[in-house]
C-alpha cells in the first residue's frame, strides 16, 4: 500500500477542506431560499412582513396549502400546464429522435447542410422570430390558442435535441441496422425496436429538460394566450402578485402554491434521475468524438 508524502498530507487536508467548504456554500445558497419559501408558506398573512423576521413561524398554517390553490385557480391552471407540456414534450423529443435518426443513419442528399442549418439555428436567440411568428399565429386564427405553444414541437423546434439524437445515433454501430436489415426490417421497424431502446437515456433525458422548459415557460404564454382561462401556471402565478391585478398579493398563498408548482418537476427528476445522469453522460462523451 502505497503512503503520500510527508510533506502532501497537510496540502490535502487542506484541499478537502476547501472542496467540502465550498459544497456547503454551494448547497446552502441554493437551500436558504427554498427553506425561506417553506417558512413564508407556513406563515399566516400579517407575519410574512414581520420586523426582525423569523426563520420558524409562531403557529404553522397548515391551512394556506389548500386556501392558497384556491385563491389563484391552481386545479384549472394545472391541468392547462400538464395538457401544453405533455404534448409540447411528446412532440419536441419525438421528433428530435427522428430528425436525429435520420441525418445520422440514412443517405441523402443534403445532409450536412441541413444539419448545418439545424447547429445554426441555435445561435439565434428565441426572441429574434417573437414579432414575425406572433404576426403569423395571429394571421392564422391561433392566437388565444394552445396551438402556438404545442405545434412548434412537433415541428422539430428544438435543434439542440436534434443535435443531441444524432450525434448519439452516430456512437451506434451500423452492424446493428445491418444485423436488422438482414432479418427483414425495415427502417421504421429499426427506429421504434432497436434504436429507441438503445437510445433510452438519450430520449429521457430530453423529455426531462423538454418539460421543464415547457413547465417553466412564462414569456410563450404570455404573448400567446390573452384569456385567463387557458393561461398555464408559469402565468397565473405571475398574475397572482403583479401590481396589475387590483389587490394586495397574499404572499403566504402565493408561497405555498409555488411549493405545490415546483413539485412535478422535482418528481419527474427524482423518478428518472437515474437516466438523465447517465444520458448527460452519454451525450457528452458522443459530442467529444
Amino acid at each position: 500500500m502505497t503512503t503520500l508524502p510527508t510533506d502532501r498530507r497537510p496540502r490535502r487536508l487542506i484541499g478537502t477542506t476547501a472542496w467540502y467548504v465550498t459544497a456547503l456554500f454551494v448547497a446552502a445558497v441554493m437551500i436558504v431560499p427554498l427553506l425561506w419559501m417553506i417558512t413564508i408558506g407556513l406563515k399566516s398573512g400579517s407575519a410574512v412582513f414581520e420586523i426582525p423576521p423569523r426563520l420558524l413561524p409562531r403557529e404553522w398554517t397548515w391551512r394556506n396549502f389548500i386556501d392558497g390553490p384556491q385563491a389563484i385557480h391552481f386545479p384549472r391552471l394545472l391541468l392547462n400546464s400538464t395538457i401544453i407540456t405533455a404534448l409540447s414534450v411528446l412532440g419536441g423529443v419525438m421528433t428530435a429522435m427522428m430528425a436525429g435518426y435520420a441525418l445520422a443513419r440514412l443517405r441523402f442528399p443534403g445532409r450536412k447542410v441541413w444539419f448545418y442549418l439545424f447547429v445554426g439555428s441555435m445561435l439565434l436567440p428565441g426572441v429574434v422570430g417573437l414579432i414575425p411568428l406572433f404576426q403569423l399565429y395571429k394571421s392564422i386564427g391561433w392566437y388565444d390558442t394552445w396551438l402556438p405553444l404545442i405545434v412548434p414541437a412537433f415541428l422539430g423546434g428544438n435543434p439542440l435535441f436534434i443535435f443531441l439524437a444524432r450525434q448519439y445515433f452516430l456512437a451506434i454501430p451500423y452492424s446493428i441496422d445491418e444485423a436488422a436489415k438482414i432479418d427483414g426490417a425495415g427502417h421504421l421497424r429499426i427506429f421504434t425496436q432497436v434504436m429507441l431502446p438503445l437510445t433510452r437515456p438519450a430520449w429521457i433525458t430530453m423529455a426531462i429538460l423538454a418539460f421543464q422548459a415547457s413547465w417553466n415557460d412564462y414569456l410563450n404564454p404570455l404573448v400567446y394566450l390573452y384569456s385567463s382561462g387557458k393561461w398555464p401556471l408559469s402565468v397565473g402565478m405571475a398574475a397572482f402578485i403583479s401590481p396589475f391585478a387590483g389587490k394586495t398579493p397574499d404572499w403566504s398563498y402565493y408561497m405555498a402554491t409555488n411549493l405545490l408548482y415546483m413539485l412535478p418537476p422535482l418528481i419527474l427528476f427524482f423518478v428518472a434521475q437515474r437516466y438523465f445522469i447517465q444520458g448527460l453522460g452519454s451525450l457528452g462523451s458522443t459530442t467529444q468524438k
